[in-house]
């Protein structure tokens, strides 16, 4: 049988560590072909490599039966191979259609023509169900229509092998609906899809045939119908992985933080993103924000943490009004925040690991005497904390932030909010991007908080975490609180409902 593409015996080493060991990977023409694996088992790197990302120590490419030479992305595309990359690779400060034609504009005389570019990229939109706004700033626009931006700009360019890298970690339920029917309706055209996730629910739902990958290797490749989401997270993580969440009936406590009547500017409009919200978290209890992405969430999470200024009402903590106060006075009164960007309020990528556990703490007197930072200090503490929450990485302790795949530097997050002993986790889409195994410690570690005493506020638009997790979920649509639920008494369609604002009640 011809293959579209055939990788074969492809090694990729970095430092510290072998990426890809020795994998050979078939795809067949016009399938949807799943890439499942922990974060870091070098699925995103195998990618890379067909895309001419990276290049490889040991291995060869085929593309349609015949070896192809690919050093750079410019050679992919030429061999009709686009990728939707994790991160997207867009110019903030380009409109969407200059983002979608970049590299193959037209131009006659030294002069960029856009009004055929401009039909064709609307003509694809529709006819996809891509809809966007073509002059609207990258930095203007939600994440899914990002997305939507990186899907035109493989359209644009006529490829014929679309590589979607964790397409559906930043989008909403609804959104990553949409996905999927985008996705079948390129096969029905002639394409070929490889598909990089670790939600099992995705591959059942689309996925023909799945590879397996695992700390580099290749376990299997297997048929999606004939397998079951336990065989496949068993390949995946290498143990029997917990699906379900297990955790007794919550036993709260007293109110450790009470907002009242809260409100928010928005960055990009003069209105209210938050319009006068209240509630209570009280200790022993897990209180969940839930909602559809850009409802006023990111906002509200950014008044209670200090990230953004209030433009109206107070935040009651242990009886004193944080609206004033700065953010290392709520770090240093045991406020937790795992944000949900977690490169952009979560690390400083270009420090190492142990720079990065310390952030919150290096001025204390453990760390520094004089002014001078302790680094012996820093760095047993460092190998510590990854021993106690698992970090993984190619150099430990001295590892580049950025090098480590999203599950560690999560976990490194995790390490360092949770090591000054919180009274109240804020934690913002905690397993966003994360595999069975790191979303399964996740949740663990979350409903332990919790046990001890402790007040957890959880923001999530997976619904199942959402009702798995929660103890108390409030919904909020438009900014505003339009529903507070019980999970044990809900199902998901009707948390959808409140969620998309059909359904609504006033919280007290």
């Amino acid at each position: 049988m011809e293959y579209v593409i055939e990788l074969r015996n492809i090694t990729k080493v970095f430092p510290g560590i072998i990426a890809n060991d020795d994998i050979t990977l078939k795809v067949k023409k016009g399938e949807i072909h799943a890439l499942l694996g922990e974060n870091g088992a070098g699925k995103s790197t195998l990618m890379s490599v067909l895309f001419g990302l990276y290049k490889p120590e040991k291995g060869s490419i085929f593309i349609k039966g015949e070896e192809a030479h690919i050093t750079n992305p410019n050679d992919a595309n030429r061999y009709g191979i686009g990728m939707v990359h994790q991160h997207f690779k867009l110019v903030h400060n380009f409109t969407v259609l200059e983002n979608v034609i970049l590299g193959v504009e037209t131009v006659k005389n030294g002069t960029l023509v856009m009004a055929e570019a401009r039909r064709k990229v609307l003509e694809l939109s529709k006819r996809y169900n891509l809809f966007i706004e073509p002059d609207h700033l990258i930095s203007d626009i939600s994440v899914g229509m990002q997305q939507r931006v990186e899907i035109l700009k493989m359209l644009y360019k006529n490829n014929d092998i679309l590589i979607f890298d964790e397409p559906t970690a930043v989008l909403t339920p609804q959104e990553i609906d949409e996905l999927m029917k985008i996705m079948k309706e390129l096969i029905s055209e002639g394409k070929t899809i490889i598909f990089i996730t670790h939600k099992l629910n995705e591959i059942k739902a689309v996925a023909d045939r799945v590879s397996i990958l695992r700390k580099g290797k290749l376990i299997d490749t297997v048929d999606v119908a004939s397998s079951t989401k336990e065989s496949l997270s068993e390949m995946m993580v290498g143990r029997k992985v917990l699906l379900e969440v297990n955790k007794t009936p919550a036993e709260p406590k007293e109110v450790i933080m009470e907002v009242s009547h809260l409100s928010m500017k928005s960055k990009h409009h003069g209105k209210d993103s938050v319009n006068d919200v209240s509630f209570k978290v009280r200790r022993g209890e897990i209180l969940c924000i839930a909602g559809i992405e850009g409802n006023g969430q990111t906002d509200l999470v950014y008044g209670i943490t200090g990230l953004q200024k209030l433009s109206g009402g107070k935040i009651l903590y242990k009886g004193v009004n944080l609206a004033t106060k700065s953010i290392r006075y709520r770090s240093l009164n045991k406020i937790s925040h795992i944000p949900e960007d977690r490169h952009k309020h979560g690390l400083v990528l270009d420090y190492n690991l142990a720079e990065n556990l310390i952030l919150q703490t290096y001025f204390t007197d453990k760390f520094q005497k004089y002014g001078f930072l302790n680094f012996k200090e820093i760095y047993d503490h460092a190998d510590k904390m990854i021993q106690r929450f698992d970090i993984r990485s190619g150099s430990g302790s001295r590892s580049v932030t950025r090098s480590m795949s999203g599950g560690n530097q999560q976990k490194a997050i995790l390490a360092r909010e949770l090591d000054i002993n919180p009274d109240l986790l804020i934690a913002v889409q905690p397993t966003r991007g994360l595999d069975v195994g790191a979303i399964e410690y996740i949740h663990k570690t979350l409903i332990e908080q919790r046990d001890a005493g402790k007040a957890v506020l959880l923001v999530s638009l997976e619904l199942s975490e959402v009702m798995s997790v929660s103890d108390r979920i409030l919904v909020i649509y438009e900014g505003e609180l339009v529903g507070e639920v019980d999970p044990s008494k809900i199902t998901q369609q009707e948390l959808g409902l409140y969620m998309s604002g059909s359904k609504r009640e006033k919280v007290e």
